[in-house]
């Protein structure tokens, strides 16, 4: 795949880019011929090591440079907008994780409240070309319409982090208004694939079977109501993103939200399974996770699954990766950074 529309010639300001996300995002720019400028605190929410190994995958491109700071310190995003006059900038940094908000709060509203008015302050005041954020399919919270589609009602959240990313989309869309920012909110659905974030449940899932543990399946055991997630494979975000950031809302208010998801969701159940296979596949031998079924955890949702008729109709993109090819990509990544025999 070909990122569509990037101006070569602009500077690309990517926070958190020591992250999942971020991380294959700063290196498709870089392979684009573009300049990358990545923040990033390194904070330890998950394996420190992990980040660390991203960033030296980065640090061979020429135009690319890296600055650790954290985004609730005004001032340092101040500085770094100042010295560095960036173009365009892609917000991901982020306290991420359903379950983590609930007994982490203080967290969320450091980083996803005060530092995402930080980036906000910082592009008003620095004439910024296009500002593109990560939000999250977790807005919808327990909506039984699907697939969501970004005119949905989504004013009633199940989780903090839910509300922050709300949140974000109202402070974004208030500072188009105000200061005429181009900005584009982007509502990731459940993203996996290599060098992945270990909180999220299939790298969480690997890492169990491997350390010999069993795997916690949070619906009840009930196979009829199981679990749908709408799956989306790294390479497909970062292509809807790259094809975005390009592509500015105009007019009055010029801020605008998108999907980002596979439009295919996929029940968590056949997931797992595909995982196993894949896992096997890998090893040469069979792979089969001993599961313990619990009910589903406060925060979580029963289903997500994405309209992206937006996003096909502004950049005619649409994700093609299947769990099967998505995720054969990271079991054979896992077993090969791990060392698995």
């Amino acid at each position: 795949m070909n990122c569509k529309a990037l101006d070569v010639r602009k500077q690309y300001l990517v926070t958190g880019a020591a992250g999942f996300i971020g991380y294959h995002l700063s290196r498709r720019l870089l392979e684009q011929g573009c300049s990358v400028v990545g923040v990033d605190n390194m904070n330890e929410y998950y394996d420190v090591k992990l980040k660390s190994d991203r960033l030296e995958k980065l640090k061979p491109f020429e135009k690319f440079s890296f600055i650790k700071a954290d985004i609730s310190d005004k001032e340092a995003v101040s500085g770094i907008f100042e010295e560095n006059e960036p173009d365009v900038v892609i917000h991901l940094a982020a306290q991420a994780g359903v379950r983590y908000s609930i007994d982490n709060p203080d967290e969320y509203i450091r980083s996803n409240i005060v530092g995402f008015f930080n980036i906000l302050e910082a592009c008003r005041h620095g004439a910024v070309d296009h500002l593109v954020y990560a939000s999250s399919s977790s807005v919808y919270g327990a909506n039984k319409k699907v697939p969501f589609e970004e005119s949905d009602f989504v004013d009633n959240p199940v989780s903090l982090y839910a509300a922050t990313k709300k949140s974000d989309e109202l402070m974004a869309y208030c500072y188009s208004h105000l200061y005429k920012i181009p900005s584009t909110g982007l509502r990731f659905f459940t993203v996996y694939g290599p060098m992945g974030r270990p909180d999220m449940a299939y790298f969480s899932f690997t890492d169990k079977y491997f350390g010999g543990e069993p795997i916690r399946i949070f619906n009840n055991g009930d196979f009829e109501y199981d679990l749908y997630r709408d799956f989306t494979y790294i390479d497909d975000i970062v292509e809807g993103i790259c094809r975005l950031l390009g592509n500015p809302q105009e007019g009055p208010v010029p801020h605008c939200i998108y999907n980002i998801g596979n439009n295919r969701p996929e029940k968590l159940m056949v997931f797992v399974e595909t995982l196993e296979k894949c896992l096997g596949r890998k090893l040469g031998r069979e792979v089969v996770f001993e599961k313990i079924f619990e009910p589903l955890k406060a925060g979580d949702v029963p289903a997500t699954y994405a309209s992206i008729d937006r996003l096909q109709e502004a950049v005619g993109f649409k994700p093609t990766t299947t769990i099967e090819e998505g995720l054969q990509r990271f079991a054979d990544w896992y077993v090969e950074y791990y060392g698995i025999k």
